[in-house]
């Protein structure tokens, strides 16, 4: 890699370790832990049973944060997301 890292998000993320909440539209949830977040997006850390659903909500109560949202990528417990 190289020394300098070329930023490709449309907004710069900002570090953040929170607690949240996946919401679906079936009335069901997953906890999660946010560890970044900008305007357009964020990275959630989950234990999912199942593959997420196609569209979502994520909750951070503490903060009266709620955006839609959908999957970008996962990886193990990771999950990339975009804010709709």
């Amino acid at each position: 890699m190289n020394a300098v890292s070329i930023e490709r998000r449309a907004a710069p993320r900002h570090r953040v370790f929170k607690h949240g909440t996946l919401a679906f539209h079936d009335g069901s949830s997953v906890e999660c832990t946010v560890r970044n977040i900008s305007t357009s997006g964020a990275r959630v850390d989950a234990a999912l049973p199942i593959g997420l659903p196609s569209a979502f909500t994520l909750v951070i109560e503490k903060d009266h944060f709620v955006r839609p949202c959908h999957a970008v990528w996962n990886h193990d417990h990771q999950v990339g997301i975009a804010f709709d």
